[in-house]
């Protein structure tokens, strides 16, 4: 991918805290990108649909999604979203606090790009971000592993 890009990241995320983490880590990037945000499944799904006030937002080249959602919970947008002829191919990180073993396999199973445990400190958040960036440019499905 060249510097000319700019990709465009859906963040499904209702902690507002964890919202200006995310966007202050995503202002590292070297990539230029558009970030939105929807706080909630139900929203999620309209943004992904262009529905009402979505209608002219662009479709995400990738998502960032949590699993604690209001409304509707991270698993259902993921199965929704991964049912959806028209949004399959959008790849969906998932950024959440579980670090479940049962929730990470889940999320594999039905189909997620990769699946990464929110740091309780800002440094390693940054590097969450950085991981995903890596893994945006490089394909690098090994980088949730760091």
């Amino acid at each position: 991918m060249t510097n000319k890009l700019t990709v465009n990241i859906l963040l499904i995320e209702d902690s507002l805290g964890d919202v200006e983490l995310t966007k202050e880590a995503f202002a590292t990037w070297e990539i230029p990108h558009i970030l939105e945000v929807v706080h909630d499944g139900d929203e999620a799904i309209k943004f992904l649909h262009k529905t009402g006030k979505y209608a002219h937002k662009e479709a995400p080249n990738f998502i960032i999604l949590d699993l604690n959602l209001p409304r509707k919970d991270g698993i259902e947008v993921l199965k929704e979203l991964l049912e959806d002829v028209h949004l399959n191919e959008i790849p969906i990180v998932i950024l959440s606090t579980s670090n479940a073993e049962a929730d990470i396999q889940k999320c594999y199973d039905l189909g997620a790009y990769s699946y990464f445990v929110k740091p309780v400190d800002l440094d390693n958040f940054y590097d969450v971000i950085k991981s995903i960036e890596d893994l945006w440019l490089h394909g690098d499905k090994d980088a949730s592993e760091k």
